[in-house]
């Protein structure tokens, strides 16, 4: 009987650590046949394109960054161009100072005097003019429309959150997924079909058979969570509710190869339409590479997921075009894209809580029966949706683990 399994190689690698460092013995298995979850970077003629997450968010107080500074990582701490436009493009600087108005009238609502509804909705300016807007950006915060956040849940996140944002060339993706300590023995392309309880400990069916553990932590999405994916205990009735008002966003990326003689500088940003919900943004060249980084949210990400991925090219190249000029068509080639709404062991992008359910959170990161432990972004209690708060949640149930088994031996 193994002490610890792991279930899911995305959090689960926070676990990992810590009772890799008590000299536990464990072992983590992963649905897909890589490790990171919704952290991916692509390998493509020397770039590491990161398809989930790429930015290191509240880097003053991200605990990869100091990962990556052990492990000798470059870190590139410049500013973002988030924010930007370049040129002024379609957006010129009186409707950007209009627009960003606005938006921070919204944050300052949902901050200081939110809706009895806990409809972050409910706290959109009378005025409608820059709706589109303020809704295509809590679509790349979120992944969801304000109508269906809640606005507690949205104030937490920002209230915890710091404007400081740096990224990893060698990628985001790449760095935690090569976390794994190599005394943790790991099984890719493993699925979990069932847990149950007995006296002795835990029982995992698996497509590769079954496997017994003293202790279980689960940190799979809430998606997976929430649907028939696993056979779970009936107790486990109120943590599969609690998935449930948890789901994942949408949130997509595609990566646009560039040609150099493109002539567009480095380090830009342009918002496809700031009156579209279903905008995309595009960040022109990042660390100089020859690309442009697309991302969808919410709206986009849904347009996405109904069109298809060939669509979703075409709809960044037209909103490029519109912008830069037709003469920009030729030197744009679809190089890679996410799908992770459509990844049967994932299902979307981050957890976003359904307006009143705030509190879910707490209730999704309970122990069951001091064998069962849950982990995942969507079981932070503040940095949520971010891979930091993912590894922070996978070590604070490895944590509840080691506890409960030093318990039993006494």
């Amino acid at each position: 009987m193994i002490d610890v399994v792991i279930v899911g190689g995305g959090a689960g690698i926070g676990a990992a650590r810590l009772l890799a460092s008590r000299g536990v013995e464990a072992l983590l298995i992963e649905a897909a046949p890589r490790l990171g979850g919704r952290a991916h970077s692509h390998h493509a003629d020397g770039m590491a394109l990161d398809l989930g997450c790429g930015w290191l968010h509240s880097a003053d107080r991200n605990p990869w960054v100091t990962i990556a500074a052990e492990r000798g990582i470059a870190i590139d701490r410049r500013p973002s161009a988030w924010g930007t436009q370049y040129r002024g493009l379609g957006f010129p600087p009186e409707a950007q100072a209009q627009a960003r108005q606005a938006l921070s009238n919204w944050f300052t609502r949902l901050e200081e005097s939110p809706p009895a509804s806990d409809c972050a909705a409910d706290a959109l300016p009378e005025d409608a003019t820059w709706h589109p807007y303020i809704r295509a950006i809590a679509g790349f915060i979120s992944g969801a429309d304000p109508a269906n956040i809640s606005a507690i849940d949205f104030s937490i996140y920002d209230q915890a959150s710091t404007d400081c944002n740096w990224r990893l060339p060698a990628g985001y993706g790449a760095l935690i997924t090569s976390s794994l300590p190599p005394g943790i023995t790991h099984r890719c392309n493993t699925v979990l079909e069932s847990v149950a309880l007995d006296s002795n400990g835990v029982r995992l069916e698996t497509n590769a058979g079954q496997l017994r553990a003293r202790a279980v932590i689960l940190t799979v999405s809430t998606t997976v969570l929430a649907s028939d994916m696993i056979r779970l205990p009936s107790g486990l009735d109120p943590w599969r509710e609690a998935a449930r008002q948890l789901p994942l966003g949408r949130n997509e990326k595609l990566f646009l190869a560039l040609s150099p003689e493109a002539g567009l500088e480095e380090e830009t940003l342009l918002m496809g339409d700031p009156h579209d919900v279903e905008t995309g943004t595009y960040y022109i060249r990042p660390f100089g590479w020859p690309v442009i980084e697309c991302f969808l949210g919410s709206f986009g990400a849904e347009r996405y997921a109904r069109e298809g991925v060939e669509a979703g090219f075409v709809h960044a190249i037209g909103q490029l075009a519109a912008l830069l000029g037709a003469a920009i068509r030729p030197h744009l080639r679809p190089l890679i894209a996410s799908n992770w709404t459509a990844t049967p062991w994932i299902g979307g992008g981050y957890s976003c809580a359904l307006p009143g359910a705030a509190a879910q959170r707490q209730i999704l990161a309970r122990p069951f029966e001091n064998r069962l432990f849950f982990a995942g972004e969507a079981t932070h209690a503040t940095d949520f949706s971010t891979a930091h708060g993912a590894l922070a949640s996978g070590i604070r149930a490895a944590g509840e683990a080691l506890a409960a088994l030093s318990r039993r031996r006494s």
